[in-house]
């Protein structure tokens, strides 16, 4: 599954920097910057108080309430101080888009989803072309599962920032899984483009294309996402399932024997490097393969039902393959050889 980015602590972070400074030369100001270095230095509660102080002196400071309101919830997770402050600066400025936006979040936060929603498309009432304000409506829509209303946020960014990445992506992995394949190809394909490290755009790239039996295309993808990042466990597992098809045995089982050295627990994997192993007549490590399988997901009917094949057709051990067959039944296997095998040694 894709991950959501921009949390409400990053989001806020970023903000520190991005207010300018009051102009005005009085107390009030000279808190106001205090508190803003020493919140962007992680002072959080001395800023806090700084800001205080500021708001004491002029009591009509929407910026100092907003910066307070970050402080609030970035540095000490008080979210309801800081769902406030927002407010405030909110009632002294009407305008202020940064106010709307980061109250949003708060409520994301909080979860109170139509509150959140309501404050975000009131920042881009202010805003229309207000970036961060649209992607956190995006994230907020896909994880309500409103995707018309996901996509249609992401393509309002694109719309004004063709080459944002993120968008981007989120809109392809959003068409793939609505089945619109093409689109979502054509995105990616733009999106490795403008960053060709982007493993995960070229793993969705290899998915779809795998999916459509375009092979070479798929293997190059997965290729290319392993080497953008090393440790990308299923693109190491996928690349495996294309080497084995192609005949690529020690190339598949290194692939698979990669998954598991990154995740341990990768019965799939171990399963999988015990099919190449059995391919290439290596039966003693394609049984330890199996056995690991099964040893980490006990219900793995598939993992029994090829230890079973292997103790049958390469090892001649007919007691064990007639063991591991019930235990592949048990779990809900249906192959009808099988069951034929052991309802015949019933009677």
């Amino acid at each position: 599954m894709r991950t959501q980015p921009a949390c409400l602590l990053l989001s806020l972070a970023l903000c520190l920097t991005a207010w300018p400074v009051v102009a005005e030369v009085d107390d009030a100001a000279h808190y106001y910057s205090h508190g803003m270095a020493q919140a962007s230095q992680g002072q959080y509660d001395a800023a806090a108080e700084s800001l205080r102080k500021a708001i004491e002196i002029r009591p009509k400071f929407p910026e100092a309430y907003h910066l307070l309101g970050i402080v609030y919830a970035n540095g000490q997770r008080r979210l309801s101080d800081a769902a406030d402050s927002f407010q405030k600066a909110i009632a002294l400025n009407p305008s202020f888009a940064e106010a709307f936006y980061h109250l949003g979040l708060v409520y994301k936060v909080q979860g109170k989803p139509a509150e959140a929603e309501q404050e975000l498309q009131r920042a881009l009432a202010i805003r229309p072309q207000y970036e961060e304000a649209l992607m956190a409506l995006a994230h907020l829509y896909e994880r309500q599962q409103a995707y018309p209303k996901a996509v249609a946020a992401y393509s309002r960014i694109l719309a004004f920032k063709p080459d944002h990445v993120e968008a981007l992506y989120a809109l392809g992995y959003l068409y793939e899984s609505q089945g619109r394949s093409q689109e979502a190809r054509d995105l990616l394909t733009k999106l490795v483009l403008l960053a060709p490290d982007h493993a995960d755009a070229y793993y969705l790239l290899g998915t779809i294309a795998e999916k459509a039996s375009r092979t070479p295309e798929a293997e190059q993808a997965y290729r290319n996402a392993v080497a953008a990042r090393p440790d990308f466990v299923d693109a190491h597992y996928n690349l495996g399932f294309i080497l084995k098809s192609k005949g690529e045995l020690e190339a598949a089982a290194q692939e698979f024997r990669t998954a598991v050295t990154l995740k341990p627990d990768y019965a799939d994997a171990y399963m999988n490097v015990g099919v190449v192993y059995a391919l290439q007549r290596r039966f003693n490590e394609a049984e330890q393969a199996y056995e690991e399988a099964i040893r980490l997901k006990p219900t793995l009917a598939e993992a029994y039902y090829n230890l079973g094949v292997l103790y049958e057709f390469h090892m001649r051990d007919t007691v064990r393959a007639l063991a591991t067959y019930r235990k592949y039944l048990e779990l809900g296997g249906q192959d009808e050889r099988v069951q034929r095998i052991v309802r015949e040694l019933k009677k």
